[in-house]
């Protein structure tokens, strides 16, 4: 049995919407499958897909084979939790960036001080 991790179309004419769907590579697109594992939504912008990546690795490790598309699919929607990760995770700064900004502080409020004692005198 060829086991496929492919797109079911769902929906109305000229409105796609779609399953992610593990079936026997020999029923129809749209017929029986074995499990509902994702969706995708081409039509809002940004397209929406969603899948459980467990269920997807579990039929994966048991020989199922994914669909170029399901395949693109995937690696999109991985490459743009990584830029979320990288937008999201607050900027750490190095020891070498934060003693430069101490010393360019230290800089400063000496300047500030010398400026201070001529209005003084």
């Amino acid at each position: 049995m060829a086991v496929k991790i492919r797109l079911k179309r769902i929906g109305k004419t000229k409105q796609p919407y779609y399953r992610v769907v593990v079936a026997d590579s020999r029923f129809a697109r749209d017929g029986r499958f074995i499990e509902e594992v994702g969706t995708y939504n081409p039509l809002v912008d940004p397209a929406e897909f969603h899948v459980d990546m467990e269920k997807v690795g579990k039929w994966i490790k048991n020989g199922a084979q994914m669909t170029e598309t399901v395949k693109s699919l995937i690696r999109k929607a991985s490459a743009a939790e990584v830029k979320e990760e990288e937008t999201e995770a607050p900027k750490t700064k190095t020891k070498a960036a934060g003693k430069k900004q101490n010393v360019e502080n230290t800089e400063i409020s000496e300047a500030e001080a010398a400026i201070g004692q001529e209005e003084t005198k």
